[in-house]
Formats: C-alpha cells, structure tokens, sequence
C-alpha cells in the first residue's frame, strides 16, 4: 500500500513538471498556430541559467531571473526569427524552431561542457516533508508540484478573467479588429511567445536542481512534452493539465508494478494461454513503461483525434 501511495504521489509530481513544459507549448499553439521545435531548449536553458545563477543571487532570485531571460530569449526569437517566417506557414517554422534546437544544445556544450552540472537543491528545501511508511517524501518534489499548480492557476485566471487575455484573445481571432481598437497585434504574438517561453524557463529552473542538468535534458523531454500537447488537445490549457496527470501516473505505476500482462490475464484464468502465447504478453509492466504515453497518443488519435479535451475542427 505504502508503495502504490509513493507510486501515485510521484506520478502526480512528474505530471505536473510535464504540465509546467507543456503548458508554454500549448499557449504559444492555442494563441499563435505555432509549433515550436525549441520548446524543450527553452526548458533547458532555464536550469542552466538558474544552475549559473545560484551562486550569484541566491536559489529564489535564480529562479526568477532564469524565467525572466528565457522569456527574453523567446521575444528575441519571435522577433528577429519566426516573424520572418511565419507567413510561409507551419513547414518553415518547424525547420526553423527544429534547427534553433541543436544550436542551442550546442552553444550550452560550448559553455557548460558536455556533461551533467552540479545543480543541487537549495538547503532550505533538502528535507522530507513527510513520512510514509519507511520512505521519506522529499520536499522539493512537493514545492515542484506547488509551482506548477500555481502556474495553472495564474495563467487561467490570466486569460479569462483579465483585460490582457481579452486583449490577447481578440488579437488571436480577430486580428483586424483588434487592430481597429489600437492594439499591436505583432506585440501581442511576441509577448504570448515570450511568456511561453519563460513558463518553460521556470519548469527547467524548478526541476534542473531535482533531476540532472545536462545537455541531453531537452531531448530526454522534449518528445513526452509533445505527447503531452497531443493527448491533452492542441492549444487546450485544461487539456494538457490532464494528459500530463494522466501520463505521469501512468508511467509511475507501470514502472511500480512488477508484473507482466500474463500475470494480469490469470485474474481472469486465461495465464496458461498467455504463457504459451509468450512474446508481449509476458513483458513485465516496468520495462514497458516508457512506450505507454505513446500507446496512449496512439489510442487517443484513433478515437479522439483532436486531444482530449480540444475543440474540434
């Protein structure tokens, strides 16, 4: 029980850090049509800024100045790179934000080496929060999860509850007008872009002193962030909070469980067959468990193609 409790907590606490990646990536999609390759380097270059800025400013002040220039590196991309391109449409915008990519992994070799940095957890959150069982609960994971609930929480009441959303919604479904009513439609689209990127800015901040920073994070992630987008719904906020849960506990669980599906099918008296059958069936759950997001993409575009909880077309 004490496992399957620690299994759920975990999963929950990798869902949301998966919703604190994906949620940039669905903003930036849901307001400007964009699919941004680089997303996941956003992510990257928030734990490395952080990682650089520690010593400097303290952990709490990092974390805000990371989030802050990756922003400002997302308004410099849009500003200087997709707007140059945007009007070819999506193809040029994912070879050019597909290219950004592995110049950013490269210019962090440059600077950083290419291997892990020691980005540790700051003293006053290395501690357990509580106990179950004999395991104790790290802290950090609980702030992790605290901060993604909060982004979620500021940035709906951010865009349906505010002046600026409106003015943000309107500048995405009726440019012309808004323009009409005085607004800068390109600023608008940058500063969308710009804020997407620091939300994945913060995320690399936040779980670059938890999990290993090193070269390699953007493409460790990268591929589950758009599965994520893909689940949830194009453009859905609420969408990718629950593909992103979803996924989390799933992974955790399967990794938890050691059984095989042959152990799952004698509930039901059939294992004899199973073990005959042999091949998938008798794969333990845990060694599946890194295919099981895509299954669900898989089982998702077959019966929902437009996410879960995306509109559809």
């Amino acid at each position: 029980m004490d496992t399957l409790i620690v299994s759920l907590l975990n999963g929950t606490i990798y869902g949301l850090l998966l919703f604190m990646v994906s949620a940039g990536l669905t903003l930036i999609f849901g307001m400007m049509g964009v699919l941004n390759f680089a997303h996941a380097s956003f992510y990257m270059l928030g734990a490395y800024f952080a990682y650089a800025l520690t010593d400097v400013l303290g952990f709490a002040l990092a974390l805000v100045a990371a989030t802050v220039l990756v922003g400002l590196v997302g308004v410099g991309v849009e500003k200087y790179f997709l707007r140059r391109v945007h009007h070819h449409g999506h193809a040029h915008e994912l070879l050019l934000t597909f290219g950004l990519s592995f110049i950013i992994a490269e210019l962090i070799k440059l600077f950083f080496g290419n291997f892990p940095v020691n980005y540790r957890l700051p003293h006053g959150l290395d501690f357990a929060a509580f106990s179950i069982g004999a395991a104790s609960y790290p802290a950090y994971r609980v702030f992790m999860g605290a901060v993604a609930v909060a982004m979620f929480v500021v940035i709906y009441l951010l865009l349906t509850r505010t002046r600026v959303g409106i003015v943000v919604r309107s500048a995405i479904y009726r440019p012309r007008m808004a323009e009409a009513l005085g607004h800068n439609v390109p600023l608008v689209f940058m500063g969308v872009f710009g804020v997407g990127a620091a939300l994945a800015g913060l995320a690399g901040a936040v779980a670059g002193a938890f999990y290993t920073t090193n070269p390699n994070m953007a493409l460790e992630l990268g591929v589950m962030v758009f599965v994520v987008v893909v689940v949830g719904g194009l453009g859905s906020l609420g969408g990718a909070m629950l593909a992103s849960l979803l996924i989390g506990v799933i992974t955790s669980l399967a990794v938890a469980i050691d059984a095989s599906l042959a152990d799952l099918l004698a509930v039901f008296g059939v294992r004899g067959w199973a073990e005959g059958v042999g091949g998938l069936l008798t794969l333990k759950l845990s060694s599946l468990a890194a295919t099981l997001p895509f299954a669900l993409m898989l089982l998702v575009l077959l019966v929902r193609p437009s996410g879960l909880l995306g509109e559809k077309a």
